[in-house]
């Protein structure tokens, strides 16, 4: 298996899937206080850092692939069902996953994300160009220009240290310029508008107020469309909330589950 993912702890399995050209390392401020409830499992989408794939021109990063790779790392660890939970265009993923694999979803949590399609509300024009660039992708400045957004002003600048941690973790974590161009490719004709009104699951929608990335309104308009689901709102969250309140998320996340 070229897939690289690892299981914490012990309990109701939980699926942590990273967002838009991120992998395992993004979840470090939640493993180590969700695996003391539940047994946690994160991977590196395909062709992402450790999960080596040979990516060609012709598609091999989807999202409907990692939603599969998803049922194969359950497989492998021999797990029928699991709670799933997915940022951004993680969410995506979970949204894909919920729809084809119900019979092996219990909860979901559908974190600062969107159904997609014409009715998605898209951030500002600056935002927008920051992901559609590929120059330099990986390089240091790059992605210091391209976490800005991801956090409130305020915490940047309270929080340098933390910021800086995150930048260096994305820096190690490589993302070759073909992966991250067939996932965006993937987000972009991204539609589930008329399809999450299928999703059964107990869910959690849960957003950032001020997220300049996927603004909130995608989260309402989500939840609006969910039958058995609970919106949460986090005031003074940005697109990196789970970070930013780390201990708050956590703990919602974990009275949701249980």
């Amino acid at each position: 298996m070229n897939l690289s993912y690892e299981s914490h702890g012990t309990g109701e399995p939980l699926v942590l899937i990273s967002g838009f050209a991120s992998g395992a390392w993004i979840w470090f401020e939640q493993i180590e206080e969700l695996s003391r409830h539940f047994q946690v499992i994160t991977f590196d989408p395909r062709g992402v850092s450790r999960s080596k794939f040979e990516i060609t021109e012709t598609p091999l990063v989807s999202i409907q692939l990692i939603a599969e790779d998803i049922c194969q790392i359950l497989d492998e660890l021999g797990i029928e069902k699991a709670n799933v939970l997915g940022t951004s265009f993680g969410g995506f993923v979970a949204q894909e996953f919920a729809l084809n694999h119900a019979n092996r979803l219990n909860k979901l949590i559908l974190a600062c994300t969107s159904f997609g399609g014409q009715n998605h509300v898209p951030p500002s024009m600056e935002v927008l160009m920051s992901f559609a660039s590929t120059d330099s992708l990986n390089s240091s400045e790059r992605i210091r220009k391209y976490i800005q957004p991801a956090f409130t002003e305020e915490f940047r600048n309270n929080n340098q240290e933390l910021v800086e941690k995150v930048c260096k973790l994305r820096e190690e974590n490589v993302v070759p310029e073909t992966v991250y161009f067939q996932q965006l490719q993937s987000a972009m004709t991204f539609n589930k508008e008329n399809d999450v009104s299928k999703i059964q699951a107990e869910t959690l929608v849960i957003t950032g107020i001020n997220d300049k990335v996927v603004p909130m309104q995608n989260s309402v308009n989500l939840a609006n469309l969910i039958t058995n689901s609970k919106l949460e709102i986090i005031e003074n969250g940005s697109h990196l909330f789970f970070i930013e309140q780390a201990p708050k998320f956590n703990e919602i996340i974990t009275n949701f589950l249980k």
